[in-house]
Formats: structure tokens, C-alpha cells, sequence
């Protein structure tokens, strides 16, 4: 059986222990320039876009990316979930795949 690869959910808090992963990140887009976003997920992130990236401000988008060591994360895919995304839920979600890594988180 072939090796799979945990992509954790994360916000902006936990940036810092995933330098040099790729993780799942869900934020609402507040800043749009050039090659580049600003996303708030219970704090700013800047992401680094690609182009296949089609985000429009005040959306929720979804970005799944390698974590460079200024916390930016460089996008491998995203996409856009528009306007009615609950927030709080996806905090939730995030906490408590941490509180219980033993079941979501894998190392690998």
C-alpha cells in the first residue's frame, strides 16, 4: 500500500509548527496583489498564488500549500467558496483535529 499524506487543517495560529509542510488552510481573502493574497484565518496569512488561482476579496478560499519559513504559504491548489462559509465552525474543526492529533494528524 502506498505511503498517504496527512494535509492538516490549519488557521494562521498554528503556522509555526508546520514550516516546511503542506497543510489545508481555510481564510477569508481581504487583500488581493498581483502574485500574492492576504487572508484572515483567525489571523493574516499572506499566500503565494499561483496561476491556477482565481480568488476574489471577501470570499472564503481554501488553499492547500507548502509553509515557508516567513509563515507565507505557497499555494499548490486553492479554490474559492464564496460568501456563505461559516468560520467558527471551521476554527472548531481545526481545534479539535489538534486537541486529538492521535486521529488526524499524521507525521509522515
Amino acid at each position: 500500500m502506498a505511503d498517504q499524506m496527512s494535509t492538516p487543517r490549519i488557521t494562521a495560529t498554528y503556522l509555526d509548527n508546520f514550516v516546511g509542510r503542506v497543510v489545508m488552510l481555510v481564510g477569508k481573502v481581504t487583500q488581493l496583489l498581483g502574485n500574492q493574497a492576504t487572508l484572515d484565518s483567525d489571523g493574516t496569512v499572506t499566500v503565494l498564488l499561483n496561476h491556477d488561482s482565481h480568488l476574489a476579496n471577501g470570499n472564503a478560499a481554501q488553499v492547500i500549500g507548502k509553509v515557508n519559513p516567513d509563515l507565507s504559504i505557497k499555494v499548490l491548489s486553492s479554490n474559492d467558496l464564496g460568501t456563505g462559509f461559516d468560520f467558527g465552525l471551521y476554527s472548531s474543526v481545526v481545534e479539535a483535529t489538534h486537541r486529538h492529533k492521535e486521529i488526524f494528524v499524521s507525521d509522515n
